[in-house]
């Protein structure tokens, strides 16, 4: 298990699902862990929950769509632990109103195009700028943005919500190309489909079947699943790891479509 003690990691999206997953880790190998959601109360329980596991945590507010509370939550975890080795930007626009007008593009309402690229695209371009200061060079610091396979594959829905994370693996490549020979690594997680309190609650049952029957592990993913992942590129034992999209998702992406249907094809025929 890769060791955080010492290092300070801010969650952004921290009170639910990945987030609250991925914090809760990181404090349990030692990091001292900012919460930040737009939801104060939630990212309480989750510092609270931290804390009294005998961890390190603080909560704070952000709304990504607005500059200055990004501003705010950065000046809060500086005023707290002095720096930042570890910025997992995780949060992203997932209203489930929002859901359900990301159709695709003949169909697309402006507005929507732009709340989610406002919060997902350009939010986390800003935490990355505003953080990038207090990053110790040469340290071993780490940002980790959370993409999506939906954003390597095309779909008939979402295309917003995936343009945007197409755009965060590009923006992941660039501060890992202008920041490198700082020793600031950069690198991104697309999770496949992960059964999220979110994503239990919006996406009908039928979707997530059809999904679980094109994933080649035995089950859909779990939050932890995406947390572990984010805390090993957030370890020094990642540290010649940067650029990279990794990609989360029990093998998803990884073959051609229609492969349930092929399997049960060649199991009738006996080949």
């Amino acid at each position: 298990m890769a060791s955080l003690k010492d290092k300070v990691a801010m969650v952004t999206g921290g009170a639910g699902g990945i987030g609250s997953a991925t914090a809760s880790v990181l404090a349990e190998r030692g990091a001292k862990v900012v919460v930040a959601d737009i939801n104060l109360k939630a990212a309480g329980q989750v510092a609270v929950e931290i804390q009294d596991k005998g961890g390190t945590a603080l909560a704070v507010c952000v709304d990504l769509a607005q500059e200055e509370s990004i501003v705010s939550m950065v000046r809060a975890a500086i005023d707290a632990f002095g720096k930042i080795d570890v910025l997992h930007n995780n949060a992203a626009e997932l209203a489930p109103e929002l859901y359900a007008l990301d159709r695709d593009i003949e169909s697309m309402n402006v507005d929507v195009w732009d709340r989610t690229f406002r919060v997902n695209v350009r939010g986390t371009m800003l935490c990355c700028k505003h953080a990038l200061p207090h990053m110790p060079p040469h340290a071993g610091a780490s940002i980790i943005n959370i993409a999506s396979n939906l954003g390597l594959q095309g779909s008939i829905i979402q295309a917003a919500y995936s343009a945007s994370k197409a755009a965060i693996i590009q923006l992941t490549r660039s501060i890992a190309a202008s920041h490198g020979k700082l020793g600031i690594r950069c690198n991104s997680v697309s999770p496949g489909l992960v059964l999220t309190p979110n994503v239990v609650s919006t996406l009908p049952a039928a979707v997530r079947e059809i999904v679980e029957a094109e994933t080649l592990t035995p089950a859909l993913g779990d939050p932890l699943d995406i947390a572990y992942v984010v805390a090993f590129l957030a370890s020094d034992e990642a540290r010649y790891i940067t650029g990279h999209n990794i990609v989360v998702d029990g093998g998803t992406a990884s073959h051609i479509p229609g492969l349930p249907r092929m399997r049960a094809l060649f199991q009738s025929s006996g080949k």
